[in-house]
Order: structure tokens, then C-alpha cells, then sequence
């Protein structure tokens, strides 16, 4: 009795962790899924093939499905005109520092010469 209740031991954890694996594999889809990831068909079949492969993609699938969200796409704002607005103010200073720069050269070939 006790040899049967082993066996199906053995095979229950052996299933268990089966599952488990095919579960884990797919977490990346399940995030894309849920962000709207434009490119959820391609986490998926890479997640197929990181099975294959012990995991070893797994990691970088799960950054990849995590970078993306639909609220602010990659990371950049969606506010273009704000961006433009930051580049010109930091091109007035860049400008301002390089007058000022070369207002000091000037002063010091000056007292030089």
C-alpha cells in the first residue's frame, strides 16, 4: 500500500511542477496581455521558446512585457510640444553659457596681451 501512495507521489509532484513550469513561462504574456503591449505576440511565442530553452530568456521576457504601458507607451511622454518646449529653453541657456564663455576668453587675452 504504502508503494502505491509513493508512486502517486512521485507522479503527482512530477505533475505539479510540470504545471508550474507552463505557468511561470507564460507571466510575461499575462503582463503584455494586461498593458496592451503592442507586441504581445511576439512575448508569447518568445516565452514558447524560452520554455524550450530552461528559461533562460525568461528574465529579459519579463523586462521587456514591464517597459511597455499603454498610459505612457515606453517611458517618453506623449507631450511632444513640452519636450520642444524644454529643448528650446535648454538651447537659450547652451547659448547664454557659450556667449559667457567666450566673453571670458576674450578678458583673458586680453590681460594676457
Amino acid at each position: 500500500m504504502l508503494d502505491y501512495f509513493a508512486l502517486f507521489l512521485v507522479f503527482f509532484v512530477a505533475l505539479v511542477i510540470f504545471y508550474g513550469i507552463i505557468a511561470i513561462h507564460d507571466i510575461p504574456y499575462e503582463i503584455a496581455k494586461k498593458r496592451n503591449h503592442p507586441q504581445q505576440d511576439a512575448l508569447h511565442v518568445a516565452g514558447w521558446v524560452s520554455l524550450f530553452t530552461l528559461h533562460v530568456m525568461w528574465p529579459f521576457l519579463w523586462i521587456w512585457a514591464t517597459l511597455y504601458r499603454e498610459d505612457r507607451g515606453w517611458g517618453f511622454s506623449k507631450n511632444n510640444k513640452a519636450n520642444l518646449d524644454d529643448l528650446a529653453i535648454m538651447q537659450e541657456e547652451i547659448s547664454a553659457l557659450k556667449t559667457q564663455l567666450n566673453d571670458l576668453q576674450q578678458q583673458l587675452q586680453q590681460g594676457e596681451g
